[in-house]
């Protein structure tokens, strides 16, 4: 039998799902990071995720974010085929009714940033198509922006 906490457990898992992603957002940020850090990165965006999805307010779009973040860490690592994986993660989240525009774009951008990772330049041509073509939907000036700025670095 699991003893309750002496402690919110729903206030730990909004900080944690927070706190961890943002860290990894920070290493992210960092233009030269050691191994350790790196590997850091990895353990707080997969952190994010497991307290976000013991929040009573995950949803799809948080879904969305967290797949989009691993799958960008694992780019920024050279780590294609793993990218990828999180890519569709992040792609298979990003669809359906309640999900706003920036998260299907972002899904094609994580996608299309794996595949140049990969070296299929067939498939990350494709998937920035499609990156590009949500963003026409994407009504919000500063997401729209934000996608198209992150699309500019896939080469």
């Amino acid at each position: 039998m699991t003893k309750q906490p002496e402690f919110d457990l729903q206030a730990a898992h909004r900080y944690f799902s927070a706190t961890c992603f943002n860290m990894a957002w920070g290493l992210m940020d960092k233009s030269e990071r050691t191994a350790e850090e790196d590997e850091m990165m990895i353990r707080l965006s997969l952190a994010s995720h497991w307290h976000w999805t013991q929040r009573e307010d995950y949803a799809k779009t948080n879904e969305s974010i967290a797949y989009w973040q691993t799958s960008r860490i694992y780019a920024m690592l050279g780590q294609g085929e793993t990218a990828r994986h999180y890519g569709q993660l992040c792609l298979a989240a990003s669809r359906g009714e309640d999900i706003p525009p920036f998260a299907l774009g972002f899904a094609y951008e994580a996608l299309a940033r794996a595949e140049m990772v990969a070296g299929d330049r067939d498939k990350m041509e494709a998937y920035l198509n499609k990156a590009r073509q949500a963003a026409e939907a994407i009504q919000e000036a500063e997401s729209k922006k934000m996608l198209e700025k992150d699309l500019d670095t896939i080469q």
